[in-house]
């Protein structure tokens, strides 16, 4: 599970089924990961990258319980991150007994991101700005290992050895050729569904446990194409309202929450009517999904009345809006996120 980032990462999660995989005992694997954790860091410092996201916020949880004041963890706004997200975070893992550090980097990454429009690309640059941003960090703290919460379908989707590319994500395929840090991965071999279990188990608040799945890169792959600070406020403020929305919904009854469930911004503009006048304005796309453990998605089923309220409130909140799309593709064909 932990160890130097050159090991070959482990494979019997590709060559078994689920059904012939042994049945996942939480207690067991959280008393495995605290003795490795433990075992692999040994007297050295650490730090770890939290999200918010609930694989990393299960890894910070296990490394706080295995090296203590040893820990140093960070949450790093990129500018690309959710509406509010670095107080929410700090929030919850304060109550999760975590104590996390924010840290600015957002002009950063958008320097680092101008004019690019590949997301393989754009995925890299996140990846490799994230570990120079941690480096830093590290060398302040003086820590050996940088801790993550990848998880197996991050490096399976991220391809290598025998297995083709679908998407890379920044933690795995960001990585860069010389790390700084040796690299520990306690969630490695875990699939969505047993890091939420692992996270009950370890008494994490149901808003951390049962939260949706955000991107490791955040925003950046909600937004199709060049990526500049107004395109992340749009798709920010759009994915605010289509959080409130469904969960509105969920909790009137009117429909089970998606497993995700958010929106994103194409790069083309269409032409509409503000008052009396032409309009030439950005199309969002919202996308809800059903999944178990990300591998494979169905499109939920969302009635039209609840897609009409997303859509009124992005159009009259959000000027640069001007049309909304209900994306109903399952995975595969598609990704979950957009890129």
């Amino acid at each position: 599970m932990c160890g130097n980032a050159d090991l070959p990462i482990s494979t019997h999660t590709l060559t078994s089924t689920r059904s012939e995989r042994m049945p996942f005992t939480p207690e067991k694997f959280i008393q495995g990961a605290v003795s490795s954790i433990k075992g692999t860091v040994g007297g050295e410092r650490a730090i770890i990258a939290v999200s918010g996201g609930v694989d990393s916020s299960v890894a910070a949880a296990l490394a706080s319980r295995a090296l203590g004041k040893s820990i140093y963890c960070v949450f790093v706004d990129t500018g690309l991150m959710r509406k509010d997200e670095g107080k929410l975070v700090k929030a919850m893992l304060s109550r999760a007994g975590v104590e996390l550090h924010v840290v600015d980097a957002s002009a950063d990454f958008f320097i680092a991101l101008k004019g690019v429009g590949d997301p393989e690309r754009k995925r890299k640059i996140i990846g490799e700005r994230f570990i120079r941003v941690f480096e830093a960090e590290a060398k302040k703290r003086k820590a050996a290992y940088l801790v993550q919460g990848t998880i197996a379908p991050d490096w399976i989707e991220s391809g290598g050895g025998s297995r083709e590319t679908i998407k890379s994500h920044h933690n795995v395929g960001g990585l860069p050729k010389k790390l700084g840090m040796k690299l520990c991965e306690p969630l490695r071999d875990l699939y969505k569904h047993e890091v939420r279990i692992t996270a009950r188990a370890l008494g994490l608040p149901p808003e951390m446990s049962e939260r949706q799945p955000f991107p490791g890169p955040g925003l950046a792959v909600r937004i199709v194409g060049e990526i500049t600070p107004e395109k992340a406020r749009i798709v920010r403020e759009a994915c605010a309202i289509v959080e409130e929305e469904l969960e509105r919904a969920a909790d009137d009854g009117k429909i089970e929450l998606p497993w995700q469930y958010f929106a994103a911004l194409l790069p083309s503009k269409t032409v509409g009517v503000r008052g009396d006048e032409r309009s030439y304005q950005y199309t969002v796309v919202v996308r809800a999904v059903r999944s178990l453990d990300g591998m494979t998605a169905n499109f939920s089923h969302i009635p039209p009345d609840v897609l009409q309220k997303i859509s009124t409130r992005i159009t009259n909140e959000i000027r640069e809006a001007g049309r909304v799309l209900y994306d109903i593709t399952n995975k595969p064909p598609a990704t979950v996120e957009l890129e």
